[in-house]
C-alpha cells in the first residue's frame, strides 16, 4: 500500500526556518517531482512551489527566494526548505508527489506557525 506523509512543521519564530519532508513508501516507481501547497483556514489553497523530472523549479512570488524546493529520489521524497519565515507563511502544507506514472497525495499535510 502507497503513502504519502508529510512532516517537519512546527512553531517558528519569524525570520526562522523550517525544512519539510514529504515521504511517499510503498511505490514501485521514483519520485520525479512533485508539488507543494499551503491553506490557512477560510482561505483557498494556494500553490507554493513545484519541481519536474527534469530538475526546474517554480515558485510562487509570496516565497521566491525564500523557499526551495527539492528531491531525493533514493528515499522518494520531496522537501520544501523554508528560510526567512514571515507570519504569513502560517498554514497548513501538503504535498502531491509525481512519478513517471502515476501521482501521490496530498496527505494529511504539516502545520506551520510562524510567530513570536
Amino acid at each position: 500500500q502507497v503513502q504519502l506523509l508529510e512532516s517537519g512543521g512546527g512553531l517558528v519564530q519569524p525570520g526562522g526556518s523550517l525544512r519539510l519532508s514529504c515521504e511517499v513508501s510503498g511505490s514501485r516507481y521514483d519520485i520525479v517531482g512533485g508539488t507543494w501547497y499551503r491553506q490557512i483556514p477560510g482561505a483557498q489553497r494556494e500553490w507554493v512551489a513545484a519541481i519536474v523530472s527534469g530538475g526546474a523549479t517554480n515558485y510562487a512570488d509570496s516565497v521566491r527566494g525564500r523557499f526551495a524546493i527539492s528531491r531525493d529520489t533514493a528515499k522518494n521524497t520531496l522537501y520544501l526548505q523554508m528560510n526567512n519565515l514571515k507570519p504569513e507563511d502560517s498554514a497548513v502544507y501538503d504535498c502531491v508527489a509525481r512519478t513517471l506514472r502515476r501521482s501521490y497525495g496530498p496527505g494529511q499535510g504539516t502545520q506551520v506557525t510562524v510567530s513570536s
